[in-house]
């Protein structure tokens, strides 16, 4: 029997590659700085809240029972509280020893400057705020990062580790803004440098997205996928 599929050149869904690398994005549990009102660099973020925590073992759950990610190969954190406490409740669902769990900086969000910590009404009396649809690249404080450069290196951080584990599944505990990234990047297609145009995703705690990376490029498998996830 021949081929029922139309033409590779022409065809608009293809099949997943077996040989593929595959990035899961988990985006953490609610943070403390998520209900706080406070900026959450390193020195802002003190990890998750108790219903942050029941987000993450929700989906700690549903993996162990489905599976699904039954083959991942290695587990990576960013260095923020928030993250790396998501990716400890996550590791067992997974297979992974917690001190096998690596750990990236640039995989965290935005980093703040020297307004990192402050509660946000002190941030706007003491800085005048940003206006990222006019300048993306002004900072939102003196050290810190403007969006432009944030998208840059966060999709950065995600494609040295792809290219560092070729072939294998990770399983990345990160945050929304490295999240949509990685879409502006792959899926919209924003190059390094440009001024990336925010998309404000609303990204759920604990929610799976997920790449595969092979010969054909970058394709979005899901995004957003917080089944089994409690609000």
């Amino acid at each position: 029997m021949s081929d029922a599929n139309p033409p590779a050149g022409i065809r608009t869904t293809s099949q997943p590659d077996p040989d593929a690398t595959r990035v899961i994005l988990v985006r953490h549990g609610q943070g403390v700085v998520n209900v706080s009102g406070r900026i959450g660099g390193h020195e802002g973020c003190v990890g998750l809240t108790d219903l942050g925590r029941s987000q993450v073992a929700g989906m700690a759950t549903r993996l162990e029972a489905s599976g699904e990610l039954a083959t991942c190969d290695v587990l990576v954190a960013s260095l923020l509280p928030r993250a790396y406490e998501t990716a400890l409740i996550l590791a067992p669902a997974l297979g992974i020893e917690t001190n096998a769990i690596e750990r990236d900086c640039d995989l965290c969000e935005l980093h703040p400057g020297e307004a990192d910590g402050m509660v946000w009404a002190d941030y706007t009396n003491r800085y005048t705020v940003p206006d990222w649809e006019v300048d993306p690249s002004t900072p939102l404080s003196p050290g810190g990062e403007g969006w432009s450069g944030f998208v840059d290196r966060a999709t950065r951080g995600i494609e040295v580790l792809a290219q560092r584990h070729r072939g294998q599944r990770l399983v990345v505990a990160t945050h929304a803004g490295v999240i949509e990234a990685t879409i502006i990047r792959h899926l919209i297609g924003s190059p390094e440098g440009a001024a990336h145009r925010r998309l404000r995703l609303p990204t759920r705690h604990a929610s799976l997205t997920e790449w595969e990376i092979s010969a054909t490029g970058w394709k979005l498998h899901r995004f957003n996928d917080a089944a089994g996830v409690p609000d």
